[in-house]
């Protein structure tokens, strides 16, 4: 049919079809000549796609498609990023592989012992590959790729032990570093010590042996200062620092620079913990016990439990340091994994302020309200005359703190009495209910009490109280969303939350340690524990016993965290504490999964997954008005990987089906209350 004025159809198509028939085939592009295949790590988060997938490698990325290379391939139908781990001869899949796209970047980024330790990571949290690896390799900047990163200085000189000599077996740390050996250390510094140059000899003494290291510190102003120490031992050149404060592109530039081995030590938060570092010889970690250590984004990791698979993997040094213990910690030096390194006690002694409790005998005789008031009259004595000799700190509980029950009778923590779970007030009033397993009601098991208060902590005022209660003296805040790095050795009233304490120039005249029992009777697993991490940071900012200074706590005398705070005895409260744990079936000593998500779709997870046997069903429960729902699974810690695989197994089910809504799975969470 000819449309009038218009081209005759039939006659374009024949035309069309000849010029076809005449056109070659484009015949395909040879492959690489030496090991054709690239097993490729495609960044699809999907439990049942967790694994390397094979493709062929055209000739012209032969020298490109390196392992360690950002790729780009084509999967499901679409085009995803990816990582080639492993270049091959041939392959074991059946059908017909597909090519490469291209290579987005020949620059090897992830190293084979990072691959590695992200497998590992994924295995123990039930998380995927992928995930991990978003939280291992940095975006890629290709201007900065172009830069040349030079070379690695030559290894500095052995340093000399320092505060070390004051560490029990701390001088034969630092030679086996030096040595390249790998010693495995628990570290508890004494109240006095200047940890941060300590931290930095043990990098110094690794650099030495001609290993690498990677320190991973809470946030960006312990950075500051353990970067300060180092380079004011070993001078520039010979370590980087790495946090999200430097900005993507420079963090690249340092991250490239320890990847090609022009720098052999990193500094840096809980991201350093996957620095790449060449001929890694020491892992340390400081403060374990702070909760900036726990990543937000999936599969959850814990940068000690990222650390301590590294040593284990690529046979290295391992030092978990800080003026609290941990329960995690206690573990490794209780099944020999570990050796503990500390002071004497005498110096310990010698170093420590003076703490005083205001709910004491003593002083509930000189004060009815010792143990009632906020801020008892013995903290208000003790500031007074510490302010005739510098600043004195003021801790108060940090603003968003989960209020927690108590006995209202003997202030006894409530916990469930079938699964040991935080107890909470059920949603409308009524009796209190278990967070974990549901069972409604408590009695205390100290007084036999029945009544509960909650205790929430009154932090606002606290400020502008001291103010009006000492006129003329400078009152300075620090808090989370602004924190105050140092103060002078002036007086001053130094008013801070947890963890944003100032270092003050010759140490605080005293420390009033306000909220103790609050921080004590938080919901939580490591409610004590916290309590006494926190307090020990405060105190170790205050001046010596010997030298005036002075702690009052306001707590209950006899918790066995106040206790330990006025021993100074961060191990014998940790022995404890794990001890507590082994008999309730708690971490370190088991493992426990937390799930979240829709009813139906927790209730399916749930019938799917193969559980160890032995394990503990704690729930459902409501978690939320929006019908989420949340359960807790606990295993025996030998346990803990089968526990992991199921989950991620059940999960990978669900993802292949496409089925339902997504459950969040946390192992061992930190926050686990």
């Amino acid at each position: 049919m000819t449309t009038p004025g218009g081209p005759d159809q039939p006659a374009l198509t024949r035309s069309l079809a000849a010029k076809t028939a005449r056109r070659p085939r484009r015949q395909p592009e040879p492959l690489a000549a030496s090991s054709p295949v690239a097993r490729v790590l495609v960044d699809v988060p999907l439990p049942h796609l967790d694994r390397p997938f094979d493709y062929h490698v055209p000739e012209s990325m032969a020298d490109t498609a390196v392992p360690g290379a950002r790729v780009s391939v084509r999967f499901a139908g679409a085009l995803h990023d990816g990582f080639v781990v492993e270049r091959a001869g041939s392959s074991d899949h059946p059908g017909r592989l597909t090519r490469l796209r291209r290579v987005i970047s020949s620059e090897p980024v992830l190293a084979p012992e990072i691959a590695d330790l992200a497998r590992a990571v994924a295995d123990r949290y039930a998380g995927t590959v992928a995930d991990v690896l978003r939280l291992a390799v940095p975006p890629r900047h290709a201007k900065t790729e172009a830069e040349e990163s030079g070379t690695a200085p030559l290894p500095p000189p052995a340093p000399d032990p320092g505060g070390w000599l004051e560490h029990e077996d701390g001088v034969a740390l630092l030679t086996a570093l030096t040595q390249r050996r790998t010693p495995r250390a628990v570290w508890n510094p004494g109240p006095a010590a200047a940890w941060p140059e300590l931290l930095a000899r043990l990098v110094a003494a690794t650099l030495a042996g001609g290993r690498g290291a990677v320190v991973v510190l809470p946030d960006a102003r312990d950075i500051e200062r353990v970067d300060s120490a180092l380079t004011g031992l070993v001078g520039p050149g010979h370590h980087v620092v790495l946090a999200a404060e430097l900005g993507p592109s420079e963090r690249y530039r340092r991250w490239l620079a320890v990847r090609r081995g022009a720098v052999r030590a990193v500094v840096g938060t809980r991201s350093a913990m996957f620095a790449p570092v060449a001929d890694l010889g020491l892992v340390a970690i400081w403060d374990d016990g702070d909760d900036l250590h726990a990543e937000p984004r999936a599969p959850y990791p814990h940068a000690r439990e990222v650390l301590l698979l590294r040593a284990h993997q690529q046979g290295t040094a391992a030092v978990v340091g800080g003026f609290a213990r941990t329960a995690e910690a206690q573990q490794l030096v209780s099944s020999g994994w570990a050796h503990e390194t500390v002071p004497p006690r005498d110096l310990v002694r010698a170093t420590a302020p003076v703490v005083r409790v205001s709910g004491d005998d003593y002083e509930q005789v000189r004060d009815p309200a010792a143990r009632t008031a906020r801020i008892p009259s013995l903290a208000w004595r003790t500031a007074k005359d510490a302010l005739q000799h510098g600043p004195v700190l003021v801790q108060v509980a940090r603003t968003g703190y989960v209020a927690g029950l108590a006995c209202q009778r003997c202030r006894t923590v409530a916990r469930c009495t079938s699964c040991h779970g935080p107890m909470g007030m059920a949603r409308g009033g009524g009796e209190p209910e278990c967070g974990w397993c549901g069972q409604a009601g408590w009695t205390c098991p100290a007084c036999g009490g029945s009544q509960v208060r909650l205790t929430t902590p009154g932090v606002r005022r606290t400020a502008e109280e001291l103010g009006k209660a000492f006129p003329g003296v400078p009152v300075r805040v620090s808090r989370g969303d602004a924190v105050v790095s140092a103060v002078e050795s002036a007086p001053a009233l130094v008013v801070a939350t947890p963890g944003a304490e100032p270092v003050a120039h010759g140490g605080y005249a005293a420390a009033l340690l306000l909220d103790g029992q609050a921080m004590l009777t938080r919901t939580g697993l490591h409610a004590g524990e916290e309590a006494l991490r926190r307090w020990l940071m405060a105190c170790a900012l205050v001046r010596p016993g010997p030298q005036g200074g002075h702690v009052v706590l306001v707590a209950e005398p006899s918790a066995s965290p106040v206790q330990a705070l006025v021993r100074w005895d961060p191990a014998g409260f940790a022995e404890r504490e794990l001890a507590d744990r082994r008999l309730l079936r708690f971490p370190p000593v088991a493992r426990v999964a937390e799930l979240f998500g829709e009813a139906e779709d927790l209730a399916a997870l749930l019938r799917m997954a193969e559980l160890p046997s032995g394990a503990d069903l704690l729930g459902p429960v409501p978690a939320g008005e929006d019908g989420t729902e949340r359960a807790v699974i606990r295993v025996p810690r030998r346990f803990g990987l089968q526990l992991a695989t199921a989950l991620k197994a059940a999960q990978g089910v669900r993802s292949a089906k496409h089925s339902g809504g997504p459950v969040r799975v946390r192992v061992d969470p930190v926050d686990l209350g």
